[in-house]
């Protein structure tokens, strides 16, 4: 009866390795180049889930508003930059206007102890024009150089959806050369504030290849999504720029992309999001000022008609921004951050 029963134990122990022994072979007969050392151009070979879900929570939705006070002038007055700079504004307009704009985008998470939090996002998404000059047009419609308006920013705030205390941060390092940006918030160690941050491996953009399989994550229309491309264009320039042919929407500005070295669960940070690529059309549209104004599309609309510029985003092209400029970044940055308590990546 022992004997039985060892014979048993023993042919389950074989039947279990012969198994894993088979696993094995299949595993390598069907993905034979998937510990190579290189990114993988295959989709994964199993559930990502997991990993994705929680890269996902180290992600934010970042709003960013600049406030304005516009000075509007005269139409029979016609002053130039250089007559503006002579006398004060606010003496010679003809009215004031209280005015703001604002952008969204997305922000990683890369540092979160002690109470103080830093997120990474691109510059653009962060950053608004100082100054803006409306030029009046002549009877052609081309600009001239008297000004009919003209903005100047007062103030600018940066917003993280859903932090404490306002979800204000501040700005901490901002390169607008390389279109990064440094965003963070001290809310002190006795806070025991504590956000989830990317807890996976720096990667190199340089060693992607054409038809590299990655992933996006981002906020693209206040949305937190997922999609997925395919490397274009690697090594386009010095840093490692690609392009991705995946299909983005406004608001995944600063979102990041991750490629796979040798299978899951080898998630790593290859690039953020920059832009795709988008064409400035002018077009006509009614009176935009009257509200209420119904239209009706089998009538001949006979109202005012205003010109005005439309973005025409040009899907499936998507600029990245390679992950070795980000880490170059941080490291010139390095004492700076540590002081101000931010020892990112040390």
């Amino acid at each position: 009866m022992k004997n039985t029963k060892r014979a048993s134990v023993f042919l389950t122990i074989l039947t279990y390795f012969s198994m894993l022994s088979c696993s094995t072979l299949t595993y390598d007969t069907i993905y034979p180049t998937l510990k190579d050392g290189q990114y993988d151009s295959e989709f994964p070979y199993r559930s990502t889930s997991n990993e994705l879900e929680k890269i996902s929570n180290a992600i934010q939705r970042i709003i960013s508003s600049a406030f304005y006070r516009v000075y509007v002038f005269n139409p029979d007055d016609n002053y130039t930059m250089e007559d503006l700079l002579k006398q004060r504004i606010e003496k010679i307009a003809a009215k004031e206007i209280l005015t703001d704009n604002s952008s969204s985008g997305t922000a990683l998470v890369v540092y979160s102890e002690g109470g103080n939090v830093a997120l990474v996002t691109c510059s653009h998404t962060i950053n608004f024009p100082d100054t803006i000059i409306a030029y009046k047009a002549d009877t052609k419609g081309n600009p001239t150089k008297y000004i009919e308006s003209i903005s100047i920013k007062e103030r600018q705030v940066v917003y993280v959806a859903g932090f404490p205390e306002g979800s204000i941060v501040d700005v901490l390092v901002d390169d607008p050369k390389t279109d990064i940006a440094i965003i963070g918030r001290k809310y002190g160690v006795q806070s025991g504030i504590r956000f989830p941050y990317f807890k996976f491996k720096m990667g190199r953009a340089k060693d992607l290849e054409w038809g590299t399989f990655v992933y996006l994550l981002g906020f693209p229309m206040n949305n937190k999504m997922i999609t997925k491309g395919i490397v274009s264009s690697p090594n386009k320039d010095d840093i490692g720029s690609f392009l991705v042919d995946a299909v983005i929407n406004p608001g995944f500005s600063g979102g990041i992309v991750l490629a796979i070295r040798d299978g899951v669960p080898n998630f790593e940070l290859v690039g953020i999001v920059q832009s795709v690529p988008e064409e400035k059309e002018e077009m006509l549209y009614p009176d935009i000022t009257d509200k209420a104004a119904g239209y009706n599309p089998v009538i001949p609309y006979k109202g005012a008609i205003y010109v005005k510029k439309h973005s025409s985003i040009r899907y499936g092209i998507t600029r990245i921004i390679p992950v070795e400029a980000l880490v170059k970044l941080i490291e010139e940055n390095k004492s700076y951050l540590i002081k101000e308590g931010f020892p990112i990546f040390q």
